[in-house]
């Protein structure tokens, strides 16, 4: 069964109406989706610890759901806040207003036209070499966006590794679509930079 097949009418009422094998439909397919989003906020075990626990709520709930999102939207809302009650209890916050200035990291990089100051450099992509320079980038990244912000490294996962639209992470994290904007934009200046300095000197 496809995605789009789960978010039909007449699956979601098999749902409602408790459906055992419709349910364990749900968990094959979007499990491992959810766990990943955990893993934005969360260290491994407490990650899978929430995804269980949501789980077991969102069997609770669906009788009550209501469909006025689709159901992995709902799913993806109710493990971000069971992993924000586990940060809390933890002594952790999650902000998603960013009301620091920042600034833009790479207007230097760009002319008042929107064109390249300094373009990116070329890269030859072919051969072992370059095999063993695109693993040490990728664990070089995976480094990087564990030392993010949870605002940023979370929604960096559900818009650039998911692909879930604007209206969905607003509706998923109840924030504004400028605030979303600010924080995806902060995340990828900071892997354009990982990038940019990787390229000219080897490290990360």
């Amino acid at each position: 069964m496809s995605e789009s097949q789960l978010e039909t009418p007449d699956f979601v009422e098999r749902l409602r109406g408790g459906d055992r094998a419709a349910f364990a439909l749900l968990v094959k397919h979007y499990h491992s989706r959810l766990l990943s989003t955990a893993r934005s906020l969360l260290q491994p075990a407490d990650a899978e610890e929430a995804v269980q626990e949501s789980w077991i709520a969102a069997h609770g709930a669906l009788a009550r759901f209501e469909g006025r999102s689709t159901v992995l939207t709902w799913l993806t809302r109710i493990v971000i806040n069971q992993a924000r009650m586990q940060l809390r209890r933890q002594g952790r916050e999650i902000q998603f207003d960013p009301t620091e200035d920042a600034g833009d990291a790479l207007a230097h990089r760009f002319r008042g036209d929107g064109h390249w100051q300094t373009p990116p450099l070329t890269w030859e992509l072919h051969g072992p070499d370059a095999l063993l320079t695109r693993d040490e980038l990728k664990h070089c990244m995976e480094k990087h966006i564990d030392a993010m912000p949870d605002n940023q490294r979370l929604v960096l996962e559900l818009r650039d590794i998911q692909g879930l639209d604007f209206d969905v992470i607003c509706n998923i994290l109840d924030i504004s679509p400028s605030n979303v904007r600010v924080l995806l934009h902060r995340a990828r200046t900071r892997l354009f930079q990982l990038v940019d300095h990787f390229q000219e000197t080897g490290e990360c």
